[in-house]
């Protein structure tokens, strides 16, 4: 029988639950939510709730929870991960030995032959733009030596082989043919020597800044603007010394060409992201063992 409503609110004053009537449970409470049981569910901790969101929260972003670790290895170019960067690195370190130890008289002809100099650009322009590559002016232990492993690699590990390789030619090709042809020009015009048209040039200076303005482009505000403020204020600090106007303003244009490629690698970063997820998403997960 029902029982009137006078009885169910003595009941209810009492304590004694109500036959027939449903018993609601306090809310458990989860980081100040509330959150209620679920009905039907028997035997429910009031604490369980409050474990399977932070089991979630654990599983959903591993990285809050998992130190990233360090590795100082991958500064370094290896035949795998960099394979450009590597090959082209032994490239250097045998010009280089050449450089150091074979006769001044031979290393003087392997540089005027390699040099993008006007008259040699005027006459063969692809094989001399490849070969002054191939040189580090000031030796293994210059600046833009150490420069070339450390930025290549950062670079080539971000947005690959093919695209480092094309950052860096850019550089290398358009600062050569843009600080050669006023040169060229000004001889014509009878306000340089004829001298100035054998001018040595080589090395892979050109090419190494068109690779940190690019690389500045993918990396985090707090790196890139004190990376291109400190390169930025070396390169100028150049110009004012006036010892080499011609190669220093070249390094200018280098460091504005590889920022001018920052939508070209920025993209090509962004689909190597998405492939590479793509395939871990493919790949069945790796089993794990209980600690």
């Amino acid at each position: 029988m029902d029982r009137s409503g006078s009885e169910r609110a003595e009941a209810a004053a009492s304590g004694v639950p109500v036959t027939g009537a449903p018993v609601l449970e306090a809310p458990a409470v989860v980081d100040g939510v509330d959150a209620p049981l679920l009905d039907g569910v028997p035997r429910q901790r009031r604490d369980s709730f409050a474990e399977g969101v932070r089991e979630c929260e654990r599983v959903a972003s591993p990285r809050a929870t998992r130190p990233v670790p360090i590795r100082p290895w991958r500064l370094l170019p290896t035949p795998t991960a960099t394979p450009f960067t590597f090959a082209y690195a032994a490239v250097l370190v045998v010009t280089s030995l050449v450089a150091e130890y074979a006769s001044p008289s031979l290393v003087h002809a392997l540089h005027q032959a390699s040099s993008t100099d006007v008259a040699h650009l005027v006459r063969t322009p692809v094989l001399v733009l490849i070969a002054s590559a191939l040189w580090i002016a000031g030796g293994m232990f210059s600046p833009y030596a150490i420069g070339f492993l450390l930025v290549l690699t950062a670079l080539e590990r971000r947005i690959g082989g093919a695209r480092t390789a094309g950052v860096f030619l850019l550089g290398h090709v358009i600062a050569t043919l843009a600080t050669e042809v006023p040169v060229g020009l000004a001889v014509l015009a009878g306000q340089l020597p004829d001298s100035s048209l054998h001018r040595l040039d080589y090395g892979v200076s050109f090419g190494v800044a068109a690779s940190v303005g690019a690389l500045a482009g993918l990396l985090t505000p707090w790196l890139r603007w004190p990376l291109l403020i400190t390169f930025g204020g070396m390169l100028v600090a150049d110009l004012i010394a006036f010892t080499d106007p011609m190669t220093n303003w070249g390094h200018v244009m280098s460091l504005a060409i590889g920022v001018a490629a920052w939508p070209l690698v920025r993209r090509r970063r962004r689909a190597r992201g998405r492939s590479s997820g793509w395939a871990r998403l493919q790949s069945p997960p790796s089993p794990t063992t209980a600690e």
